[in-house]
């Protein structure tokens, strides 16, 4: 049986590390969990939350699947944006896409990839509901601007659960934001989506 023993090598030199910078970080970090963001991400193993932004563990909760996807029948994600709503009490919720995700680029195939096909289904229908934007443009640009569509329909999505909904109703101060990563030089764009309680 393999034991991934080179990662529980890391793992203890990593939060070694730590300790010796801050012997009290693990302690204070376990006592608390007040995040102000929720980020909704890819699960694309080159956009990992926290460093993008520089912020340390227990700064960001995050919720994350192919192609940063909200849709209204995924319970998981749902239970995700109702528990940093309604107990963590998050003002800022993002939904980060990335450039050459290959959730994007596969919904663009015209071919089977299997089980993830019924996933992709809802990049399809994005790419569907702005055909005339995309039609004309070159594979790359096509490409980059479903990445940017999705996260604009996606944060759209947010902003239509029954949960943000009830928030906003209560006077919550909660803002959705649409972002997008750029892998080839760690830059993040705001797509001009940002949608406010106020």
């Amino acid at each position: 049986m393999k034991t991934l023993k080179s990662l529980f090598d890391r793992n203890l030199a990593w939060a070694t590390a730590i300790k010796e910078k801050d012997s009290d970080f693990f302690s204070q970090l376990s006592r608390q969990q007040s995040p102000e963001y929720l980020w909704i991400g890819c699960s694309d193993s080159r956009v990992p939350a926290n460093q993008i932004v520089d912020l340390p563990p227990g700064e960001v909760f995050v919720h994350r699947n192919i192609a940063n996807l909200v849709i209204h029948t995924d319970l998981n994600c749902l239970s995700v944006i109702q528990f940093a709503v309604e107990v963590l009490k998050v003002k800022h919720i993002i939904v980060c896409g990335h450039y050459d995700c290959g959730g994007v680029g596969a919904a663009l195939e015209n071919k089977e990839h299997g089980l993830i096909d019924n996933w992709l289904c809802h990049i399809k229908d994005v790419s569907r509901l702005y055909a005339e934007q995309l039609t004309g443009l070159k594979q790359e640009e096509k490409f980059d601007l479903l990445c940017e569509l999705n996260v604009k329909e996606q944060v759209i999505n947010v902003c239509n659960t029954t949960v943000v909904q009830k928030a906003w109703k209560n006077g919550a101060e909660l803002s959705v934001h649409g972002w997008i990563y750029n892998i080839e030089n760690g830059i993040l764009k705001d797509l001009d989506t940002c949608i406010s309680s106020r």
